[in-house]
């Protein structure tokens, strides 16, 4: 059994720096037990029905623009699992979930970033998934728990997107370390929600939450919704645990959260 993940991507830079956050993606790839596929939703990754990836060698997508060449230069040739996608779309199909199967899409940076930070050999069979954020929190949730037995076989699921993701207040000139109260806010609000399983106010988050509109602001709850599909997946054990949290550009959270347990 093992657990499942939502994880920032924070900026591509990611890709090529060295500091606390690619450490700890680092040393948790090394933690946790090696995975037999990773099934992986991204933010960067939107349809209006669930996409699921049958692709025999991913390309890998610079979605991403002014970034140095060195970005560019990076490739992870993570293969698929056309059996694993093939169990996916059955699941999907048992819990009356729409779906399409795409065989030629490639890894966004939302994926690979991570992927590559965690898995740097690139010798895990991956499953790529979209996510819509025009689904309500409980349609996201719902998906995420049709795939919760894929970990009973030793398949982690991961969520990568961002809990405080506003572009817009991002402070990239002067990252001096400090963080926006607004953000801390934001997300120790979210902590508590999210250790105590309650999805009842996680659903309303866009309401209830103090600064909800400034850290998921308007069209740009992407980021955040890939939260739900990983818990979602645990919603059986309902157990979560913060990984770890730390912030760049003033505001732009680096959060890693754990959901149900390896076992």
């Amino acid at each position: 059994m093992l657990p499942a993940l939502f994880v920032a991507h924070g900026a591509p830079l990611l890709a090529i720096e060295n500091n606390v956050y690619t450490k700890f993606l680092n040393s948790l790839g090394h933690s946790l037990p090696k995975p037999k596929a990773i099934v992986l939703f991204s933010a960067h990754w939107e349809s209006s029905v669930q996409k699921v990836s049958n692709v025999d060698e991913f390309d890998t997508i610079y979605d991403f623009g002014g970034f140095p060449e060195a970005l560019y230069r990076i490739k992870y040739p993570a293969s698929g699992d056309e059996t694993i996608t093939k169990e996916i779309t059955e699941l999907f199909a048992e819990k009356g979930v729409p779906f399409e199967v795409d065989t030629a899409r490639g890894l966004d940076h939302g994926a690979w970033v991570v992927l590559r930070l965690l898995y740097p050999n690139a010798d895990i069979p991956v499953i790529s998934m979209s996510v819509n954020p025009r689904l309500s929190p409980e349609e996201q949730y719902k998906i995420g728990s049709s795939l919760s037995s894929l970990r009973e076989k030793d398949i982690l699921i991961i969520a990568s997107g961002g809990t405080v993701h506003n572009l817009g207040a991002l402070r990239m000139a002067s990252d001096n370390g400090t963080v926006d109260q607004w953000a801390l806010d934001f997300d120790m609000w979210l902590e508590k929600k999210i250790s105590n399983w309650d999805v009842e106010s996680l659903f309303k988050y866009d309401t209830l939450a103090p600064n909800a509109d400034f850290a998921v602001p308007l069209y740009g709850n992407e980021h955040f919704i890939p939260l739900f599909y990983a818990m979602g997946s645990a919603d059986q054990e309902k157990s979560a645990k913060l990984l770890h949290r730390s912030y760049r550009y003033g505001n732009l959270s680096h959060s890693v959260w754990q959901f149900g347990e390896s076992k």
